[in-house]
């Protein structure tokens, strides 16, 4: 009988594999980054070191202000730079645009398991179907179907979904199995295991706090180990991997890759934790942005 998963040394997932993005400045708790062709100033809690120029003299196209990290905010934008425009990773398009949020459409850090689903699913030499939970504008479930998994996507936000349609036809996969579905997480999940379906990959990105489609709450601490109880009675006989990252939760990485553990216990394979980050373009220092817990077979 397989046994618990083996919990590996932490490691550091650094996103260095992008053309179209770049980190060029950070500290003084704020950020500036080069998205395709225009650049943004955002503030970022964690980068309270000291950046290589002062804040004010950075150049951008866009300064996002609010008074903390989950309030809406406000863009000043310098001239008339488009709203919405495209950038690639890796054969793939995405549209980016400046949200209420500070948030651009897209989480540059997640490319790490972006690559890795992909090579996974290459490596696997048959039918994959992926389940990706949470899954916002759509990059990890367009990377995952480019790859040839069978893809069913969720999100709560009916916005969302549109955008990861509109990134499905930029990156000319409309022709691949992707199944767009906006519901709650959790509503999804009890149905699917009625249904008693299964998935040989998942992927989860809860947020610290959310709500469903029909105002449903999510909270990261209080809903986390029903949702990865889901999650484990949807695997297939044969699974390749699940992933589960979080942001800003008052949590180390190791409390996810134990309850991830927990929830896996008869599964045996290998557990993979640490932190997510991204380096800046001209200097050796690194931008963390989430901690994550990976299993595989």
């Amino acid at each position: 009988m397989p046994s618990k998963p083996e919990l590996i040394h932490p490691v550091i997932l650094s996103a260095n594999d992008w053309t179209d993005y770049a980190l060029l400045d950070s500290g003084a708790g704020r950020k500036l980054e080069k998205f395709g062709n225009q650049i943004v100033n955002r503030p970022d809690p964690q980068a309270f070191w000291s950046p290589t120029n002062p804040p004010e003299s950075w150049k951008a196209d866009a300064i996002f202000s609010a008074g903390d990290e989950d309030e809406r905010g406000a863009w000043k934008v310098d001239g008339h730079p488009a709203d919405v425009w495209s950038i690639g990773w890796n054969r793939l398009t995405l549209q980016v645009r400046r949200t209420a949020f500070r948030h651009m459409g897209v989480f540059q850090e997640h490319s790490v398991h972006w690559r890795y689903a992909q090579e996974k699913i290459r490596a696997a030499g048959r039918p994959v179907r992926l389940l990706n939970l949470f899954g916002y504008t759509g990059m990890m479930s367009l990377a995952a179907a480019e790859a040839g998994a069978d893809v069913t996507h969720l999100d709560a936000s009916p916005k969302s979904i549109g955008y990861g349609r509109e990134n499905q036809t930029l990156s000319h996969l409309d022709d691949k199995p992707i199944r767009w579905i906006c519901d709650d997480a959790l509503k999804f999940l009890r149905r699917e295991v009625r249904r008693e379906r299964t998935y040989d990959a998942i992927v989860l990105d809860p947020p610290k706090f959310g709500r469903g489609p029909k105002n449903e709450t999510w909270r990261f601490e209080n809903d986390l180990p029903e949702l990865l109880a889901l999650c484990r009675a949807l695997l297939s006989d044969n699974p390749l991997f699940m992933i589960l990252t979080a942001y800003a939760v008052r949590l180390s990485y190791i409390a996810i890759a134990q309850s991830l553990s927990d929830s896996l216990a008869d599964c045996g394979g290998t557990i993979t934790a640490g932190e997510m980050v991204i380096p800046e373009r001209d200097r050796p220092v690194i931008l963390p942005t989430a901690i994550f817990a990976r299993w595989e077979a």
